[in-house]
């Protein structure tokens, strides 16, 4: 029997889901993975999927100019119809919002998260945050809190830092996927942002990785197992 299969979404040539992937196959899944960006075609019927996610990028949920970002707009309103589990990461919740009627837009002052900045959970959230977590970031624009949703966690900067919709959508501004390659990686490509309001130097992340890592991988196993069985069927 083939296992059930998971879509990511990813947004550049060489992206990686990291430990979410990693994560995702030890939990018995199957892989695929897709970037509409590059041309890939996404799924016409979303329950050919035991969930998706949609991870980030250095676009904009805004880009309506972008026919990917349309397409991806369009997919999630399809998955949420069709209530399977989705999870949108940085980019894919700023596109979530959107989708569920939010705004999605720049700090006031201009200010970036970029690094580690801890979170705290709502009393919605209790269930998924067992305390504050400090959390990986790295993003400019944040989201209003769409109509009907639970707020699951907040931070300073941005206040929205993760909710959810109904029983089975999740939008989460942090970066669990995020290894420590990946993380060196991002401080090497994209060294030029280091120096905007808000983000923190390439010593400061990797040192507060060290001190850090390890609850971020925590919380995402537990949150990850969590998911997954949203969308597993019940039997008489």
């Amino acid at each position: 029997m083939s296992r059930e299969k998971i879509l990511l979404i990813m947004h550049q040539e060489r992206s990686d889901p990291g430990r979410v992937g990693e994560m995702l196959r030890t939990l018995g899944y199957e892989l695929d993975m897709r970037i509409p960006a590059i041309g890939h075609d996404l799924p016409d019927d979303p329950t050919e999927h035991h969930g998706a996610v949609i991870f980030g990028g250095p676009m904009s949920a805004n880009d309506d100019h972008e026919e990917f970002i349309r397409d991806e707009t369009k997919y999630v309103e399809k998955l949420l119809k069709s209530e399977v589990p989705f999870l949108g990461i940085c980019l894919g919740a700023q596109i979530l919002a959107r989708v569920l009627g939010s705004e999605v837009r720049r700090h006031p002052e201009g200010l970036m998260e970029i690094g580690y900045y801890t979170i705290e959970p709502t009393e919605a959230g209790s269930p998924y945050f067992d305390k504050h977590l400090h959390a990986y970031q790295w993003h400019k624009e944040g989201f209003d809190l769409p109509k009907d949703c639970d707020l699951l966690a907040s931070g300073n900067y941005f206040p929205n830092q993760a909710f959810r919709f109904g029983r089975q959508a999740y939008g989460i501004q942090f970066h669990p996927e995020v290894t420590e390659a990946m993380n060196r990686k991002w401080l090497r490509k994209a060294a030029h942002m280091l120096s905007e309001p808000g983000a923190q130097s390439a010593k400061e992340q990797l040192a507060d990785r060290q001190r850090h890592d390890a609850e971020m991988n925590n919380w995402a196993w537990r949150f990850l197992d969590h998911w997954t069985k949203l969308g597993q069927k019940v039997t008489a």
